[in-house]
């Protein structure tokens, strides 16, 4: 009104969008480390998701789907109702309908593979057919099993003829039905197009099977075909009946018609009525384990059974050996899982640290800005909320695009545990700073007090919260010990227990250490020791989150590492008890005499030694066996004494005319004496005298728990030549090898027999899996490190600039920073070694690596233990030390570079 321009309105900047122009390089930062950290959060459960998912459907195939597949069966109709009906019950129609009300039955998570599930009718009886054109090997008739099955047309190819037909309703008085047999029946029973094949009928003319086709399976080892071998495949019966020469006969299945099923009422087969539901090994997860043992019960004697009695026939019954299969694989994943977990939690806490260690830094680099602000009047509450928003706007995003990756890496698993993991690292994230700011400036002050480690004393409610930590470590140990692995997740926390409170109580040792070394420091000449010790004092007392870090890395790498040493030292061991030597070529009959030498010149055989391996000898002329080995006392001494197998001097084999003296395991030992010669009686009828002089529990040459060796010289000649050869040799050529024994051996690899104790997906996945876990912690343990270094670099970096004005040399200076370092760093390695070896010695009782290491058939005395492993003790610590050095000397070196003036007046400031 006065003719004065109106003030400009005051506009305030936002808080966000200020605070990342003023630090861009940070919020770049923690958008890569909560990316990264999230990615890999979220992969860990799909990971495990996919390999167990993975040794599942590997375990239900190799139980094969004549043990998997769920069979469904139902008597004859009753013989009481009228032929009409009874035949009604067994037309293709009524079977689908009864079809489709099983599949109903079937709960979830269980599904059923409809492709290779089938239903029909099929004679639980097999009677045997007069006809003389059936081979007969013994004189006996052969014998058949009428089958009527669902789907032949879309699971067999016609080879010759067509496939079997019902021109018109067939009940049980007909007189002729068609039929289709598999090739494989066809070559054994010589059954060609056009045979005709009588089956006894009670009461009336033999049932005329016409054979119209013969066929070849589209999918012979899929479920269709599988679940009854005999539709595919005929077997030659052996009667159990005593005598060399048992009797024996053909039994083949001929594979009628659906339509002509009602015709297996008028034969002596007692038809029944089957629906066979393949399970779908795609669609089973391993995280459903229980659910789906559940419904497997459900099927064989519970709810779901009732529904398929009431769809089917209140006499049917449920048979199948999938829950068998089930619980194989829940023995094996119980075994490997909490190993997985101690990896994982190992894992997770060292994550955890270096996130809230990021939010500390942001929150000390910033202190004297939220230290003004408080000052100025900001309240706590909103304080932390503006701290929070500025950190959700870049962690969210970066957690967003993490999981984003994982699930693209990953494609396979579920995806809520994996949400939830990368959730759990952004909220970690974003709420580091802001409760590290608010714990800091909960009182306002205008300088902040002095936290230096030695200086600063633990509080009561520290004391009681170790303690607390310390009790729950041993409890789980304790327990641990007691009950193994099974049962709980003891194993998983247990190692990060130990490693917390091995952590704590170097942090209390820490400032005595120091005390005790800067008395010693202040008598050398020089000033660089005793400052170095005066600054290492003045650490601040949230070192603990560096130490904690480093000490659950170096213990849970120490620890998986021993794991991975042990399971290795088991698969080796078990493959040297199978073969016993590097390698090995057994004949059933004595080797060539040119065949050794043929052998030695292999590429990466450096020994070979012969021996005769006699499996048939009976000592004392008895009814017992007792593998009889003939070996070259040198040449096999040294090789026992190389893999460590039943060593033994070699002239305790030699000499003695007349009676050879023998090695044998204990149990010969103990049932034939080591006073007194005994005779053993060759398969080829000859005879030696031998003596027990020692005793061992195992040699290379066999397997087995009996055995006895002696010297081969001293063997009958037909006896004494050599039937196996044992190698050594680093990398033996398996397929010269082979060729150079050509056809007359068996040859077996070590390493190739290694190798395939970790064929299982579940094993292998598992140790993947567990080896990538154990990766990933170390890296974050090195990155908590230099964290740790970047938190103290602006402070170093001023008073080395001070220093050098006062005549530091640059020498000096990288003798400072890398002393400064050293205290933290030692107790740090030292501590983590000492902490991994404790740990490992603790907790070994209750750990089998057995799981893990090697099959279900393993080798006799093969067990996996859980051993200290020097390497992986050693290097993680070495990698701290190696990188503290070089972290020091190369902030040396740039503080050096850039002078002393430009880096005051940086320091001023900031």
């Amino acid at each position: 009104m006065n003719g004065r321009p109106a003030p400009a309105a005051h506009v305030v900047p936002p808080w966000v969008r200020t605070r990342l122009r003023a630090a861009p390089g940070a919020a770049v930062a923690l958008a890569l480390l909560v990316a990264l950290t999230a990615c890999l959060a979220g992969a860990f459960p799909r990971a495990v998701d996919r390999y167990e998912d993975a040794g599942l459907q590997r375990a239900l195939r190799q139980a094969r789907p004549e043990r998997t597949t769920v069979r469904v069966q139902a008597p004859q109709p009753d013989l009481a109702l009228p032929p009409e009906r009874r035949a009604a019950a067994l037309r293709p129609a009524t079977l689908r309908r009864q079809y489709e009300k099983v599949l109903g039955a079937v709960g979830s998570p269980l599904t059923v593979d409809r492709a290779q599930s089938a239903y029909g009718v099929t004679g639980t009886v097999n009677p045997a057919v007069p006809d003389p054109w059936l081979p007969r090997p013994t004189g006996l008739p052969a014998h058949v099993s009428l089958t009527a099955r669902s789907g032949l047309a879309e699971h067999a190819r016609v080879r010759t003829g067509r496939l079997p037909r019902a021109a018109h309703p067939v009940d049980g008085t007909a007189p002729e039905v068609e039929a289709a047999v598999t090739a494989a029946t066809a070559k054994s029973l010589h059954i060609e197009v056009g045979s005709v094949v009588h089956v006894p009928a009670p009461g009336r003319a033999p049932l005329a099977v016409r054979v119209t086709g013969i066929v070849v399976p589209r999918d012979p080892d899929g479920a269709y075909w599988s679940t009854v071998p005999l539709l595919r495949t005929p077997t030659l019966v052996t009667l159990p009946d005593p005598g060399p020469d048992p009797d024996r006969y053909w039994l083949g299945a001929l594979l009628l018609a659906p339509d002509a099923a009602p015709a297996l009422l008028g034969t002596s087969t007692d038809p029944a009525r089957y629906w066979h539901l393949a399970p779908r090994l795609s669609g089973l997860h391993a995280h459903d384990l229980e659910r789906l043992k559940q419904a497997v019960a459900s099927l064989e004697s519970g709810p779901a059974l009732q529904r398929a009695r009431a769809a089917t026939d209140f006499a049917a019954v449920t048979d199948t050996d999938l829950d068998d299969a089930l619980a194989s694989f829940s023995r094996l994943r119980s075994g490997i899982a909490p190993l997985v977990a101690v990896a994982a939690a190992g894992t997770a806490t060292v994550v955890a640290v270096v996130l809230l260690m990021t939010g500390g830094l942001a929150a000390d680099r910033r202190r004297t800005e939220l230290a003004l602000l408080r000052a100025r009047g900001a309240c706590l509450p909103g304080l932390a909320g503006r701290l929070l928003a500025e950190t959700a706007v870049v962690a969210v995003p970066a957690g967003a695009l993490g999981l984003a990756v994982a699930l693209l890496a990953v494609p396979a698993g579920r995806l809520v545990p994996a949400v939830a993991a990368a959730l759990a690292v952004t909220l970690t994230a974003c709420a580091a700073l802001p409760l590290r700011a608010a714990l800091a400036h909960r009182t306002v002050r205008l300088t902040a007090p002095r936290e230096d480690l030695a200086s600063v004393r633990p509080s009561r409610r520290r004391t009681v919260a170790e303690l607390t930590l310390l009790v729950l470590a041993a409890g789980a140990v304790a327990a641990l010990r007691r009950r193994g692995t099974t049962g709980d997740q003891l194993v998983a926390v247990a190692p990060v227990l130990v490693g917390v409170v091995a952590a704590l109580l170097l942090l209390r040792l820490h400032p005595l250490l120091l005390r005790r070394l800067a008395g010693p420091a202040g008598r050398l000449r020089g000033a660089v020791g005793h400052l170095s010790l005066a600054r290492a004092g003045r650490t601040r007392a949230s070192a603990v989150l560096p130490l904690l870090a480093l000490l659950t890395a170096l213990t849970t790498a120490a620890f998986g590492g021993s794991v991975l040493a042990g399971v290795a030292e088991a698969r080796d061991r078990a493959a040297l008890l199978t073969v016993g030597a590097d390698a090995r070529a057994d004949a059933s009959t004595p080797l060539p005499a040119d065949t050794p030498g043929r052998v030695r010149s292999v590429p990466g055989v450096r020994a070979v030694t012969p021996v005769s391996i006699a499996y048939q000898a009976k000592p004392r002329d008895g009814q017992d066996t007792v593998p009889l080995v003939g070996v070259d006392p040198r040449g096999y001494a040294e090789l026992t004494a190389r893999t460590g197998l039943g060593a033994f001097p070699a002239d305790r084999l030699t000499g003695r005319s007349g009676t050879l003296p023998a090695v044998a395991s204990p149990s010969v030992a103990s049932a034939y004496g080591t006073r007194r010669a005994f005779l053993v009686r060759l398969e080829d009828g000859s005879a030696v005298t031998v003596r027990i002089v020692l005793v061992r529990d195992r040699t290379p040459a066999v397997s087995g728990a009996d055995f006895l060796l002696v010297d081969r010289a001293g063997l009958p000649a037909p006896a004494g030549r050599p039937t196996t050869l044992l190698l050594t040799g680093d990398r033996v050529h398996a397929g010269a090898l082979r060729d150079a024994v050509g056809g007359a051996a068996a040859v077996r690899i070590r390493a190739e027999e290694r190798a395939r104790y970790a064929d299982s997906p579940l094993q292998s996945g598992a140790e993947h899996v567990y080896t990538a876990a154990v990766a990933t912690g170390a890296g974050f343990a090195v990155l908590a490190l230099l964290l740790s270094l970047l938190r103290a670099a602006p402070e170093r970096a001023a008073l080395l600039a001070r220093l050098r004005t006062m005549g530091l040399t640059r020498a000096q200076s990288r003798r400072l920073l890398i002393l400064e370092s050293l205290p933290q760093a030692v107790l740090a390695a030292v501590g983590g070694t000492l902490t991994g070896w404790s740990t490992i010695r603790l907790l070994s009782p209750g750990v089998d690596l057995t799981a893990i290491a090697l099959p279900a058939a393993q080798p006799p005395s093969a067990g996996a233990e859980l051993r200290p492993d020097p390497w992986s003790l050693t290097t993680p610590a070495l990698a701290v030390l190696t990188v503290t050095v070089g972290v020091a000397a190369l902030q040396a070196w740039w503080t050096g570079r850039r002078g002393s003036v430009t880096e005051l007046r940086a320091g001023d400031g900031r």
